[in-house]
């Protein structure tokens, strides 16, 4: 089958975003934040709402990046299970992290409520199809953990999980009742629409490319304007360059690559995650999918490490397709595209303050839907006077990687390791 043009569907289907142009003058504001995704354009908005005078720099059009490019699934909690966070952080902030990282679900949907942002959201729960019998066990004991908690967390037999997603390859599952799914580029579109209301701005294609500290302040450079203000937020995730150099640093960055269909024929989508959740597998590798408004399937794995997906990578995601859904064969494609993911040393978003009055957020290792909506919200909360204690999230030391040069060639080591393992362990299982 051959590839079709790359082309976000996000890109093809969502409505346009407000118009948004380059900085052009030197300005002053009370905080300029660098990136206008789901960090930058939530820390911005809950700012203006507080009433301080916001910019907000882009080098990009808002969306063109991982924002307005991931798969839209809308994710409670991070990689770590609950038990596991309080005893990395301790019997005071760890429980506060719990419910922090918790609630970041709860913070989406209650964004789009606010502001009536118009971006196809559902809230039907995010699904973990398991793999084998160690993983459904694995997955049994996170979700009583998170029972224990009062999330609406429960386990999915082998007979419920084939219903809610159409497919016979799994042994059953976990589902995450508080999560759900958005059309990630509506969303983002919509975050900066709002912060125009609330009387902030964004200027689009404009690149930070000088930090500098004048006084008490600070400025940042673009290639035609400036902003000089007190604070400063670097929220640019997997696309931070050398701006802050040791941040840059602490990330590895990798691709993940999407592919969508043509809409499925309505049988189908009666039997294809016929209440729309989100989902996510326990491979190593694992691949994320989803319907979208129009009833296609959109699925999504690790890529390989290039900008964009290449012929090979958009294969290896229709085999993946058909391997999930084999009732799809025969089904056209549509739509291939793909982003960078920001992937930290211990698999968790870090808040850092690198220096007096210039804070940073990122890290979300695949579930920046939720998390960077509320890092931006902790953003702002930080900058309007909180402690960490009454963030209920840490404020952490940039740490950069040791021989972060290498990190992208481990990480390519390390993604075809694991599918080696996991496509031997299809082979035996006979998936």
């Amino acid at each position: 089958m051959p590839a079709v043009p790359l082309q976000s569907l996000w890109s093809a289907t969502a409505s346009a975003g407000p118009a948004l142009t380059a900085l052009t003058t030197a300005r002053r504001a009370h905080a300029v934040i660098v990136g206008a995704g789901y960090t930058g354009l939530s820390a911005a908005l809950q700012l203006a709402l507080a009433g301080r005078d916001v910019v907000v720099l882009d080098a990009a059009e808002v969306g063109e990046r991982a924002s307005g490019l991931n798969g839209g699934q809308v994710i409670p909690g991070v990689k770590h299970d609950p038990d596991t966070l309080e005893e990395m952080f301790g019997p005071q902030l760890g429980p506060a992290l719990v419910a922090t990282v918790a609630a970041a679900a709860d913070l989406v949907f209650e964004v789009i409520s606010r502001h009536g942002i118009q971006c196809d959201s559902t809230r039907t729960g995010w699904i973990q199809p398991a793999t084998s019998e160690s993983a459904l066990a694995q997955l049994a004991a996170r979700a009583q953990q998170w029972r224990r908690r009062g999330a609406a967390v429960d386990m999915l037999s082998r007979e419920e999980i084939q219903a809610l997603t159409g497919s016979q390859r799994y042994c059953g599952g976990l589902i995450d009742r508080r999560g759900g799914t958005v059309q990630p580029l509506a969303f983002v579109r919509g975050l900066a629409a709002a912060l125009l209301t609330a009387g902030g701005e964004v200027f689009t294609r404009s690149p930070a490319i000088r930090l500098l500290q004048v006084a008490n302040e600070w400025r940042i450079d673009t290639p035609e304007g400036s902003v000089t203000a007190p604070t400063v937020i670097l929220a640019t995730n997997a696309y931070t360059d050398r701006l802050v150099g040791a941040l840059r640093r602490t990330i590895v960055r990798v691709p993940s690559f999407q592919v969508a269909t043509q809409p499925l024929p309505p049988q189908l989508r009666k039997d294809i995650l016929p209440q729309r959740q989100a989902a996510s597998d326990t491979w190593h590798l694992l691949r994320y999918f989803r319907t979208d408004a129009s009833g296609r399937l959109v699925l999504g794995s690790r890529g390989t490490f290039a900008a964009t997906p290449d012929l090979r990578a958009v294969r290896h995601q229709y085999r993946a397709v058909h391997e999930i859904f084999p009732q799809l064969a025969g089904i056209p494609f549509e739509y291939h595209w793909g982003g960078w993911v920001a992937i930290t040393r211990d698999h968790l978003p870090h808040l850092h303050e690198p220096a007096p009055g210039v804070l940073a957020g990122l890290g979300y290792n695949g579930r920046g839907v939720a998390m960077a909506n509320m890092m931006g919200q902790l953003l702002a909360r930080r900058v309007l006077g909180a402690s960490a204690i009454e963030l209920g999230f840490p404020v952490t030391p940039v740490r950069p990687i040791r021989l972060h040069a290498l990190s992208g060639l481990g990480a390519r080591a390390t993604i075809q390791y694991l599918r080696m393992v996991d496509g031997w362990s299809r082979s035996r299982a006979g998936r």
